[in-house]
């Protein structure tokens, strides 16, 4: 069987993505999870770029990596300047990774507009820094940026670059389509001819201005290449990298490439969300193999299909990457995610009982009024358990009072609140950045006492929606609030002509829903 690398980049160009910005600390549990998972190369950043990344090498040293080898990455020796003596190679030799990855243009036209040196002078700097790093013990992989637009626009230089490196002693040549801009079947043509004159590993490093990023990667193993870049969701300048989140499912389950391990598979989405909350960055919710809605039906016919037999409408089963099947609940939907549902809740409900018609009636009845329960399962479920009366609530309210004031030049939101629970009546208050965060501070303190695995739990999303926008400061607005804990992600719902009233119906949901869950466990 074919052995394809993973080489990932998340902490390199994944850091380089608008708004992302990681500490070493970050980068550290990045890269233990990636290890984990079993990629074979962590590219830990630039270490002759800033002093953070310098600080990550030190800290990688001491990490007991199981799969992993961190890499070193920089670019070749400046142009005119010896190559003992350049700053970036000497910030190579530092970082102490066996393997360095450098890279060199291969494009004429950036050597010529942006390094403006002899096309000659290149190719010595390319060979230079790969022999220096040589002699130096080092496993050295070489980038060739810009590689496919180079080939295309002046072929015989492009392949000379590769070879100067070569000749050099790299280890393994890595076709860069920088720019993103070359078409899947073009890409394979100049994969396979580049091949065909290389007696070097290849590997590819795509980005994705053309979203074609994942597609050229597979198809560049494919055609021959043994060593794949990319980052974590596909994070990156511009339009992004790669995402090896795809590559892998690819690779693993489309063309059989043991690229990881077969029982590290079901934890792709577990470090995707994972990459994804230590990024800081939301994760796309229909994002392939590990998004929310990855294996998410709505439709009717759908439900109704996927009920008999999966395979009508998901490519894969969800279970083999770590994700799960969901059946949204809409007026789109009709009976047959409610009963789904209630069966994965161990609710006796069947198709033509009067309680399914009753619920059934009930949804479109909230849906006509703005509730939106195919984004807000964690209320829909506890719809269908106030239903059937599985549970009482675990806490009644008796009042609140949420007061807003200007207070030291800014705004302060308090909230006063009680409640009873077990007939023991709790009044607490608390303030908040705002209303919402002041009752969710203030209803947390009230029960904490009562139930302490809450503290495990955190609001991470509010979304607030006006409904009839020509009603103006009277429309009903929708509010949906994501929550989640170290297991789990719900998003809770709660619609009002008053935000205050639907943000506290959303928030009381989300707490009942986290006790629940805990209840269950």
């Amino acid at each position: 069987m074919k052995e394809v690398k993973l080489y990932d980049t998340t902490l390199r160009d994944g850091a380089q993505t608008e708004g992302i910005s990681y500490s070493v600390t970050d980068k550290v549990r990045i890269a233990e999870k990636l290890d984990h998972l079993g990629i074979h190369y962590i590219e830990g950043g630039w270490p002759g770029s800033n002093p953070k990344d310098m600080a990550f090498f030190r800290a990688a040293k001491k990490m007991k990596l199981n799969n992993a080898v961190v890499v070193a990455f920089g670019s070749t020796r400046r142009a005119n300047t010896s190559v003992g003596k350049d700053a970036n190679v000497r910030g190579l030799l530092e970082a102490g990774t066996k393997i360095v990855t450098i890279f060199g243009k291969s494009w004429d036209l950036h050597v010529r507009d942006v390094f403006r040196v002899p096309l000659e002078e290149n190719l010595k700097m390319i060979s230079d820094t790969v022999a220096y790093l040589k002699s130096k013990g080092k496993t050295v992989f070489y980038d060739a940026e810009h590689f496919f637009d180079g080939y295309k626009n002046n072929p015989e230089y492009a392949l000379k670059t590769l070879f100067a490196a070569v000749d050099a002693g790299t280890e393994c040549i890595i076709l860069c389509d920088t720019n993103g801009g070359t078409i899947t079947s073009e890409f394979t043509e100049i994969v396979k001819e580049v091949g065909a004159k290389l007696n070097r590993p290849l590997g590819v490093h795509c980005h994705n201005d053309c979203d074609m990023a994942v597609a050229n990667s597979v198809s560049a193993v494919e055609a021959g290449c043994v060593h794949v870049q990319g980052t974590f969701n596909g994070y990156g300048e511009r339009c992004g990298n790669a995402d090896l989140v795809s590559i892998i499912g690819n690779l693993k389950l489309k063309l059989g490439i043991d690229c990881i391990a077969d029982n590290k598979l079901k934890e792709l989405t577990e470090t995707s969300r994972y990459v994804a909350e230590i990024s800081n960055v939301k994760q796309r919710e229909n994002q392939p193999f590990v998004g929310n809605t990855a294996f998410a039906h709505k439709g009717g016919i759908h439900i109704n299909a996927i009920m008999k037999n999966p395979v009508t409408y998901e490519h894969i089963e969800p279970h083999l990457v770590g994700n799960k099947r969901r059946l949204l609940v809409s007026e789109l939907s009709g009976k047959s995610s409610i009963l789904l549902k209630a069966k994965a809740l161990e609710l006796d409900l069947t198709k033509e009982a009067p309680k399914t018609k009753k619920i059934l009636k009930l949804l479109q009845k909230l849906e006509h009024e703005g509730y939106h329960f195919e984004a807000a399962e964690g209320s829909f479920e506890l719809l269908l358990q106030r239903a059937f009366k599985k549970y009482k609530r675990f806490f009644e309210l008796e009042g609140f009072k949420v007061v807003t004031e200007h207070r030291g030049g800014k705004l302060i939101s308090e909230a006063t609140i009680k409640i009873k629970v077990n007939k023991i009546e709790e009044h607490t208050a608390a303030e908040g950045d705002g209303p919402v965060n002041a009752l969710d501070n203030a209803l947390r303190k009230a029960l904490l006492e009562f139930y302490p695995r809450l503290a495990e739990m955190r609001l991470s999303d509010f979304k607030v929606r006006v409904l009839e926008e020509k009603a103006g400061t009277a429309a009903k607005v929708r509010v949906l609030i994501q929550s989640q804990d170290a297991k789990d992600s719900w998003w809770t719902i709660g619609v009002s002509e008053n935000m205050i009233e639907a943000s506290w119906d959303a928030l009381v949901d989300s707490i009942e829903y986290k006790l629940l869950k805990d209840r269950k466990s």
